[in-house]
């Protein structure tokens, strides 16, 4: 049996983050900032095999889960053969999407034993929903969650919180975990990327989302796993919970377990790691890339790819050298 994903403060790498693709239907401030976006192209990708060859290696190197992200990873015309094919491997399967196109594919999901999703969603006003997507789908958003639900899926809401464009909304999405126990909120502090204006004033950060939170409702937090990215909680009496993904103030580098496969077949093993190793040409040559894999994990910093902190100059020196958002697949 092969060796497991160690970096060399001994995490254990078991979960990983696909990206199908860096195109999206909407285009988010925080994530696609520019209308004209220049995308990959499609001979750059992965193909539909190809990525099941390299979710096959990382399988038998010890990963226990897969989440397919993008862009919107839905939006790929072969996105049905390639989660059915996933659905194969034995491993859970989930995925991030915005929604819009769910319907197309539950009977894809269902096949490939995906039993929860995770939707991005950062406002229940349909106004604020144009002015963040720059698109209008907020009804199909919502009806496509309602769907989900009455389909038995579990359904997670990643909410990105921004101070002045939708941190006033913090408590309306709470409100919808109280009856609905397959609903789940995350609340996600705005995180610096490539293009996206990122400042510390724009960040609401967890302490401030709890005492926020805490004016409307008693809550209790849910005992975790190290390697959670939330903080859960659930409000006295509710049938749902909400979580903080506090990346910037609260991060959860301690238990990392994840590993980042871009949709042009390149590995990072952090989100914020500004470095990467190519896995799809060498792979295409026939060559063995395990070795690759193992040696990019064991250069892994502890915390936030190696940045010391999220000081605005560094935001300007160190995270604009990464990839956007849209193009790592978060």
């Amino acid at each position: 049996m092969p060796q497991p994903i160690l970096d060399t403060f001994g995490r254990k790498h078991t979960y990983l983050r696909i990206s199908l693709t860096d195109k999206c239907n909407l285009r988010c401030t925080y994530c696609m900032p520019q209308e004209d976006m220049q995308f990959m192209p499609s001979k750059w990708l992965m193909q539909a095999d190809e990525i099941q060859t390299l979710a096959g290696i990382f399988v038998d190197m010890g990963v226990e889960k897969i989440r397919l992200t993008g862009g919107e990873p839905l939006i790929r015309k072969d996105a049905g053969q390639i989660i059915r094919d996933l659905g194969t491997l034995p491993t859970a399967l989930t995925l991030t999407t915005n929604a819009v196109f769910v319907d197309q594919f539950i009977g894809d999901l269902k096949t490939a034993g995906v039993r929860s999703l995770n939707v991005s969603l950062d406002t229940l006003n349909e106004q604020s929903f144009k002015n963040i997507t720059k698109r209008d789908h907020f009804g199909k958003t919502l009806e496509s969650i309602r769907l989900l639900i009455s389909e038995g899926f579990v359904v997670k809401i990643n909410m990105v919180v921004m101070r002045g464009v939708n941190d006033s909304e913090v408590n309306d999405f709470v409100r919808l975990t109280l009856d609905e126990p397959d609903l789940h909120v995350r609340f996600i502090e705005f995180m610096p990327f490539n293009g996206n204006k990122w400042d510390m004033s724009k960040i609401v950060s967890y302490n401030e989302l709890l005492a926020d939170i805490s004016t409307q409702f008693d809550f209790e937090q849910i005992e975790g796993e190290l390697q959670d990215t939330a903080h859960n909680f659930k409000v006295n009496g509710g049938k749902g919970t909400f979580g903080i993904i506090g990346t910037v103030t609260h991060p959860f580098c301690a238990g990392c377990n994840r590993i980042r496969l871009t949709a042009d077949g390149k590995l990072k093993n952090c989100l914020f790691d500004t470095t990467e190793i190519d896995l799809l040409t060498p792979m295409r040559r026939g060559e063995d890339i395990r070795s690759l894999i193992y040696t990019h994990f064991q250069k892994k910093h502890f915390a936030h790819g190696g940045h010391i902190d999220f000081s605005e100059k560094n935001a300007r020196e160190d995270y604009e050298q990464n990839r956007r958002m849209i193009a790592i697949g978060g």
